[in-house]
């Protein structure tokens, strides 16, 4: 298996890795990575590796059919070989508007307290998709909203439980459409605040800002009918 850097520290921007294979499409596996996969409307990190001299550009990171990472290249070129220690550099500026994008789309879900049908995250901006039957009347009390919550700076934290316990807990979950990340026998827990002041806990896989303050201003867009029930609301970062 490899290692998850990225989420026992999403602020590391380098790191180094032992090539472990190729897949048949040209991608690059490591023992360890610091790039996160395209999973949960969250795109895979790009960046590029370096050894021996060489460099090679990262395009996008994704998940393989066994399960594993693969980094993909921007082009074909000669891959590292098996065995090789990399240096992996991330585009860190991309990854983390990333960050901030997806930590306020945990707070519009928050302000609109509604079951989330889908959602995606981008540089500039993202949306969560709403079980709404109408959409909302105040686009400005809405950003006015999550402008006070990020004010407040609250700090991001996380626990892990099991599958069990997250089952016995479906209320945690939010989403409708993607499934809370589980099957190895535990679930990472994405907090906002705590204790009396705790603003948002629910699954999640990603990468976020250590606090929300981090996020900046941030301002609601169009807000789309997509269904009788569902209503798409974009965020954007200002």
């Amino acid at each position: 298996m490899t290692e998850l850097l990225f989420l026992k520290d999403a602020y590391m921007k380098e790191a180094t890795a032992t090539v472990v294979g190729h897949t048949p499409e040209g991608g690059i596996l490591l023992d360890a990575t610091l790039f996160y996969a395209t999973s949960g409307g969250q795109p895979g990190d790009s960046g590029h590796l370096s050894w021996n001299g060489q460099q090679l550009e990262i395009a996008t990171t994704v998940k393989t059919a066994e399960g594993g990472i693969a980094l993909v290249p921007s082009e074909p070129a000669e891959l590292p070989a098996v065995g090789t220690e990399v240096m992996q550099v991330l585009n860190w500026t991309r990854r983390h508007r990333h960050m901030r994008v997806h930590t306020a789309l945990h707070l519009l879900s928050v302000v609109i307290p509604l079951p989330v049908t889908g959602g995606s995250i981008g540089t500039e901006k993202g949306r969560l998709d709403f079980d709404m039957p109408e959409a909302p009347e105040d686009k400005a009390a809405l950003t006015e909203a999550l402008n006070a919550l990020i004010a407040e700076d609250h700090a991001v934290s996380e626990q892990w439980i099991t599958d069990a316990e997250l089952e016995a807990n479906p209320g945690l979950v939010k989403t409708m459409s993607v499934a809370p990340p589980k099957g190895a026998g535990k679930v990472r827990l994405v907090r906002i605040g705590s204790g009396d002041h705790q603003v948002d806990l629910q699954p999640c896989g990603g990468t976020h800002v250590a606090n929300i303050g981090e996020i900046g201003p941030v301002r609601i867009g169009k807000i789309e009918k997509k269904g009788r029930q569902n209503r798409r609301v974009y965020l954007h970062l200002d």
